[in-house]
């Protein structure tokens, strides 16, 4: 395993040198590669996937202490996924439990006030969300719903960025649909970002889902607001995590206190990272989520 992220770090530094972010390209970041790479994760084999596990406290990652979380789906693997939703908001542990799920990461953006989407959402062919207009412009999606995984006949995800139409997600066949964003990187090119955000380049707790070239589906939660434990990622670091990953597409999902990971079985009641929302550095923190992206036992 650490083998071959070693060898997706390598290409990945190589790629980044030749196109740098914009806000951090004065800085080489091939000592941060390293170190991820070379971190005791001490990976975890359970039924049809990884997970990995790692607490940076030594400011050896984007000179920050970081704590990240990691699922890797093989593309053999019977593991299918699923994306699950309710009208009354759920924590991600509870999403799990009802559907009997054997891994669980936070999903697409809502109003935290109504439970609401405000995102587009389909599951199972239902209808369930719409991509919120914006106060002065209706037609256009906003900078976070330029992103949209799509569930094929196998469960397994596949990922596009949708034009600037905010209904376009109507015109897909597909049965389960969630959008969110940004775009991190598609077809191994890392997307542009509006770098004038706040949202983009300030660190916040993350969720990812990203693709590497054989198939192999990698979720991951980095989390944050904890200045002396986690600091969590901007987007553009988050991309080169993703890249460091071997990622050739990825994409950003909700983050900040909705960043939640379960696992069956590990940490608390099976949350193995550390929600923000109670301000504590502990696995109690979780916020109730209006969806949730979930890793099921398929046939074998």
């Amino acid at each position: 395993m650490m083998k071959a992220l070693h060898h997706n770090v390598m290409l990945c530094t190589v790629f980044l040198m030749l196109i740098p972010f914009p806000l951090t390209a004065q800085r080489d970041y091939t000592a941060d590669s390293i170190a991820f790479v070379n971190a005791d994760w001490h990976p975890d084999t359970l039924s049809g996937f990884r997970y990995m596990y790692h607490h940076f406290m030594h400011r050896q990652v984007f000179n920050s202490n970081q704590c990240f979380s990691i699922i890797e789906i093989p593309s053999g693997s019977p593991s299918r996924m699923g994306f699950v939703a309710d009208s009354q908001l759920t924590t991600v542990a509870s999403f799990a439990d009802r559907h009997q799920a054997l891994a669980a990461i936070n999903g697409s953006y809502f109003d935290m006030r109504t439970g609401v989407p405000v995102c587009y959402l389909r599951i199972g062919g239902v209808e369930l969300g719409m991509n919120a207009p914006s106060m002065r412009d209706s037609v256009n999606r906003k900078y976070y719903q330029y992103a949209t995984i799509k569930l094929n006949g196998n469960r397994r995800p596949r990922f596009l960025v949708p034009d600037s139409n905010r209904m376009a997600e109507r015109a897909l066949p597909d049965s389960n649909i969630m959008t969110a964003g940004p775009m991190l990187i598609r077809r191994g090119i890392d997307v542009p970002q509006r770098l004038d955000r706040s949202f983009v380049y300030r660190r916040h707790n993350r969720t990812a889902m990203g693709l590497k070239p054989d198939g192999t589906v990698v979720m991951l939660v980095v989390d944050g607001r904890h200045p002396r434990e986690a600091e969590g990622l901007s987007i553009p670091e988050l991309t080169r995590v993703m890249h460091w990953l071997g990622c050739c597409d990825a994409v950003n999902l909700d983050g900040g206190g909705s960043t939640t990971m379960y696992v069956k079985g590990r940490g608390n009641e099976g949350i193995v990272n550390h929600p923000s929302d109670n301000g504590h550095f502990d696995s109690a923190g979780g916020r109730r989520v209006a969806n949730a992206i979930i890793v099921v036992k398929g046939e074998e």
